[in-house]
């Protein structure tokens, strides 16, 4: 109980810290949201990537 109470002080008790609370928050559900899709697209799209097939269409400097 003295936790939330403490966590209310800090964040919630006036609109300037809620806002920016909202704001960060907002921002760092998005960042691990975005990393989150990107692994999970390309475990599902392993080898089809260009990352995995590009050595297949590079020019050689050999040949």
């Amino acid at each position: 109980m003295a936790m939330l109470r403490q966590v209310y002080n800090l964040m919630f008790k006036r609109t300037s810290t809620f806002a920016l609370s909202i704001v960060l928050g907002t921002i760092f559900f998005e960042m691990v949201f975005d990393q989150a899709g990107d692994a999970v697209f390309e475990h599902i799209n392993w080898g089809k990537l260009w990352k995995c097939i590009k050595h297949n269409y590079e020019n050689n400097e050999e040949e």
